[in-house]
C-alpha cells in the first residue's frame, strides 16, 4: 500500500480554504487529510491544482490552523463513502457521521462522494407514479419514477414541512421505495420538526436522514447533496429500489457554493454567484433516472426558497431550467399546503398516471380542473373590477368550483395522507360544482359515472 506524501508547506489560509505549496501528483477533488499541531485531524477535498500549489476547502472550516506545523495528506483518490442497507434508519450529520446514538455506517462497498457519469444510451425515460399522499400533488402535478422536479418557495410559507411531508407519507405502490432527505443549512428548530416528522419512517427502515444545520462549516452544506445522492444511487441501481431524494433548502447549498467561490478569488457572475452555478446544479439533479436493465429509480425534489419571492433569481431559474417541472407555493393561497396549481407543471406526468398507474381518465380530469380555475380567476378579476353583480350565473359557477377545490382538494393537515381514491372523490366533488355542459374536456363515460352537479 502506497503511504501517502505528507506536505507542510501551507502557503495560505483563506476563509475555509487552505493553500499548500510545492505539492506534486495532485488532482482536482481529491481526498485531503489535514493534521494539526495539536493532533487534530481535518478532512477536505482539493479545488484547484495548478502546478505546485493545491487549494483545499476544509470540511470543518480553519479556525485553529496555523500554517506553522500544519501537515497535509492526499489520498490519491477522491473522497468516498460507504454505500449499502446500512444507510437506511440511520439520522447522520451532513457528512454521514451518526448522530443518532449508533455505531458508524459500514457497507460492503464504497462508492466515489461525486458520482460517476452515467452513459446516456443506457437511460430509461421515467415511468410510473411516486405517490406523496398530497391531493394537489398527486393528482395535478404527478412525482413520476426518474424524474427531477422541484418545489419553489418564498419565504416564510411551509415548503420545509411539505417537503417532510412527503418524505413522510410518499410510496411506490407496494414496490421497495427509499427515502434519502439531505437537509442543508438548517436551523435547530428546523432540524427537530424534521426529525420529529420522519420518525416512524426512520424507524421503519425506509429513510435516510442527513442533517446539515445552519451553525456547521460552509463546505458541509456543499457536501451533504451529494453524499445523499451517492446513498440513493447505491439502494436504487444496486439494491433494486426506487428512492425519492428530498433536497432542502438547496438555495443554502448555492449560498455556501457562492462563499467559497468568493473565497478563492473567483470573478463573480450573476447575483455574485459563480459562473459555474448552473453546471453544479445540474451535476446533483441529473443524478436522478432509471437505468436500462436496472429495476430501481432515482426521483429528485429540491426544494428551492426565493429569496424575496423572486422566481428569477438565479438559483430558481437555474433550477428551473434544469428540473422537469416545478411546485410554486404562493402566499395567494390560503391553505397548507399553499401550492399554485396554475403555476405548478410536472412535464413528466403523462408518463405517470393513466390506466395501471394512477387512474383512467387522470390527465383528462387534471387539465379540466385546471381549465376550470384559470376560467374562475378570470371570473375574479372581473369581479374585482366591475362587481360581482357583472357576473353571469355561469361565472358564479366558476367561483364556486375555485373555493370548492381549494376547501376539499387543496387543503390539507400536515399530518394527513390520501388514498388516491380519496384524491380522485375529492377532484369529482370538485368539479361537480360546474354545470356538465361546461366540463368539455371530460369524455361522456367519465361524466356518466362520477358527475352529480351540486346545486
Amino acid at each position: 500500500m502506497t503511504v501517502p506524501v505528507e506536505y507542510t508547506d501551507v502557503a495560505e489560509l483563506r476563509g475555509p480554504l487552505v493553500v499548500v505549496r510545492g505539492v506534486r501528483g495532485v488532482g482536482w477533488d481529491e481526498y485531503a487529510s489535514i493534521e494539526l499541531e495539536s493532533g487534530e485531524l481535518r478532512h477536505g477535498l482539493v479545488l484547484e491544482a495548478d502546478r505546485d500549489l493545491a487549494v483545499v476547502q476544509v470540511f470543518e472550516g480553519t479556525a485553529g490552523i496555523r500554517a506553522e506545523g500544519t501537515r497535509v495528506a492526499f489520498a490519491g483518490r477522491p473522497m468516498r463513502i460507504p454505500v449499502g442497507p446500512g444507510w437506511q434508519g440511520r439520522v447522520c450529520d451532513g457528512r454521514g457521521r451518526p448522530i443518532d446514538g449508533g455505531p458508524p455506517v459500514f457497507g460492503a462497498d464504497d462508492a466515489a462522494v461525486a458520482g460517476l457519469p452515467l452513459n446516456p444510451t443506457l437511460r430509461e425515460p421515467p415511468s410510473d407514479p411516486v405517490l406523496t399522499g398530497v391531493s394537489a400533488i398527486d393528482l395535478l402535478t404527478t412525482l413520476v419514477r426518474g424524474q427531477k422536479i422541484a418545489v419553489f418557495s418564498s419565504g416564510g410559507l411551509p415548503h420545509l414541512e411539505l417537503a417532510a411531508q412527503i418524505a413522510a407519507q410518499a410510496g411506490a405502490g407496494g414496490e421497495p421505495f427509499a427515502i434519502v432527505f439531505g437537509a442543508v443549512g438548517l436551523t435547530h428548530a428546523d432540524a427537530a420538526a424534521v426529525r420529529d416528522t420522519l420518525e416512524e419512517r426512520s424507524a421503519a427502515g425506509e429513510l435516510t436522514l442527513l442533517l446539515n444545520l445552519a451553525d456547521d462549516p460552509v463546505i458541509e452544506r456543499m457536501l451533504t447533496p451529494r453524499i445523499a445522492l451517492t446513498v440513493a444511487e447505491h439502494l436504487a441501481f444496486a439494491m433494486g429500489r426506487h428512492v425519492l431524494v428530498v433536497l432542502a433548502d438547496m438555495t443554502s447549498y448555492c449560498e455556501a457554493l457562492r462563499e467559497v467561490s468568493a473565497a478563492r478569488g473567483e470573478v463573480p457572475a450573476r447575483r455574485a454567484y459563480p459562473g459555474y452555478l448552473y453546471s453544479d446544479l445540474a451535476s446533483l439533479y441529473e443524478r436522478c433516472g432509471r437505468v436500462r436493465g436496472r429495476p430501481g429509480s432515482i426521483t429528485v425534489l429540491p426544494v428551492v426558497s426565493m429569496p424575496a419571492g423572486d422566481i428569477t433569481h438565479p438559483v430558481p431559474d437555474l433550477t428551473g431550467y434544469i428540473t422537469e417541472g416545478q411546485i410554486l407555493l404562493s402566499r395567494d393561497v390560503s391553505a397548507y399546503p399553499h401550492i399554485d396549481p396554475l403555476s405548478s407543471l410536472s412535464r413528466m406526468m403523462r408518463a405517470g398516471t393513466g390506466p395501471g398507474r394512477t387512474r383512467p381518465g387522470h390527465m383528462d380530469l387534471a387539465a379540466q380542473i385546471l381549465a376550470a380555475l384559470s376560467r374562475a380567476r378570470q371570473a375574479a378579476e372581473l369581479a374585482e373590477l366591475a362587481g360581482e353583480s357583472a357576473l353571469s350565473p355561469v361565472e358564479h359557477r366558476y367561483l364556486a368550483l375555485a373555493d370548492a377545490f381549494e376547501r376539499r382538494l387543496l387543503a390539507q393537515r400536515r399530518d394527513e395522507s390520501r388514498s388516491l381514491d380519496e384524491t380522485f372523490d375529492r377532484a369529482w366533488r370538485v368539479v361537480s360544482a360546474l354545470p356538465r355542459r361546461e366540463l368539455s374536456l371530460l369524455p361522456d363515460e367519465a361524466l356518466d359515472a362520477h358527475y352529480q352537479e351540486e346545486r
